[in-house]
Order: structure tokens, then C-alpha cells, then sequence
């Protein structure tokens, strides 16, 4: 989910002179629309269960949405320059870290429908909310990686990341399509259950 622009705006605000506040604002940012999203797909996913929708139904509908953000990563994969907005990060400010992490998993497709799977998935097999926070903290986790590599490794984490973005800039697709194919193997074997 957060292989893409995701972990590379993480990696420049970890590297930038507010490199705290930034990273706390990106990584509380993306805490909101990831646990909005995702808790959204969870009641919505409990509503339908509620009113006879089957958990069969629900499994094949996270299905269809784990493949399509599969297809999306993969017809994106070529888009490995960074955009435009990344060569800014490096006088970004707190505020407009905070609305980065917001939007970037927030608006993202293939991150909107990976939630919606997470939450769904969770709901309609009558796990609890808990379930979907440790999808949300797991994410915030990884997201926030690159300022806790700063925070324990110092200056040698400063001089390897820009080694780390440019091989996330070239791989990342790979990686999604990885934890994409992890999350449609688990549906799937929900399915033959």
C-alpha cells in the first residue's frame, strides 16, 4: 500500500530540516484517511452482512477490488519518474505534510480499495475493529520507517536514503503487486473455505 509515492514522500519529508514535524504531520495525515476508510469499509461490510448480503458475496467483491488495484499498480508501473510536487518536499512544512499523508493514502486507487478489501474483509468475517486498527498501524508503521531509521541510525540513515528512494523509485510496483498478490492469496483461500 505504501509502495509508490507513499514511502518516497516519507523518505524526503525524513530528510528535510522540519524532518520531525513533517514526518509526524505525513504519518498522522495518513492515520486518518487509512482508519476512515478502512473503518468505513468495516460498518459498511457489518450492514451488508446484517441485512443477508453472504460472506461468500463479500469475499468475491474484496476479490474484485485486490485484483483491480493489482491491475492498476501494474498499467502504472512505468510511471517511475517522481512527480513533480516530490522536488517541493524539501521546504514542506507541517501542514501541507499532514494533507500529503492524507491525500496520498487517502486518494490513491489502489490504496482507497486495498482499505476497502482490509475493512471489508475483516467485517464480513465478524473479526473485530482491531482487526483493521492493526492493518492501520502496520501502515503507519512502514510510513514511518525512514524518520525512526533517522532517529536510531542518524547520519548514516541520511546518507543511505537517497540510494533507498531511487531503488523505490524503480521497484515499488513490484513490491505492491507483492502485498497485493498476498491479500488476493488470503481471499481466495477464504473463498475455498
Amino acid at each position: 500500500m505504501i509502495a509508490g509515492p507513499q514511502i518516497l514522500a516519507a523518505i524526503f519529508l525524513a530528510t528535510t530540516e522540519k524532518w520531525r514535524a513533517n514526518s509526524s504531520a505525513f504519518v498522522a495525515g495518513a492515520a486518518v484517511s487509512i482508519t476512515a476508510i478502512a473503518t468505513l469499509a468495516y460498518v459498511l461490510g457489518i450492514g451488508a452482512v446484517d441485512t443477508g448480503t453472504s460472506k461468500t458475496t463479500l469475499d468475491i467483491i474484496i476479490l474484485v477490488l485486490l485484483l483491480a488495484a493489482a491491475v492498476h499498480k501494474y498499467v502504472t508501473r512505468k510511471q517511475s519518474k517522481p512527480p513533480k510536487w516530490m522536488g517541493k518536499l524539501e521546504e514542506a512544512q507541517p501542514k501541507g505534510s499532514f494533507r500529503l499523508g492524507f491525500l496520498l493514502l487517502g486518494v490513491f486507487p489502489s490504496d482507497i480499495l486495498t482499505s476497502i478489501a482490509v475493512g471489508g474483509s475483516a467485517s464480513a468475517h465478524h473479526d473485530s475493529w482491531w482487526a483493521v486498527l492493526a492493518f492501520v498501524l502496520t501502515t503507519l508503521l512502514l510510513l514511518a520507517l525512514p524518520s525512526l531509521l533517522i532517529l536510531i541510525l542518524g547520519h548514516r540513515a541520511r546518507e543511505f536514503m537517497p540510494k533507498v528512494r531511487d531503488w523505490m523509485n524503480n521497484n515499488s510496483w513490484v513490491i505492491g503487486e507483492i502485498v497485493l498478490a498476498l491479500f488476493i492469496a488470503l481471499t481466495i483461500s477464504n473463498l475455498s473455505s
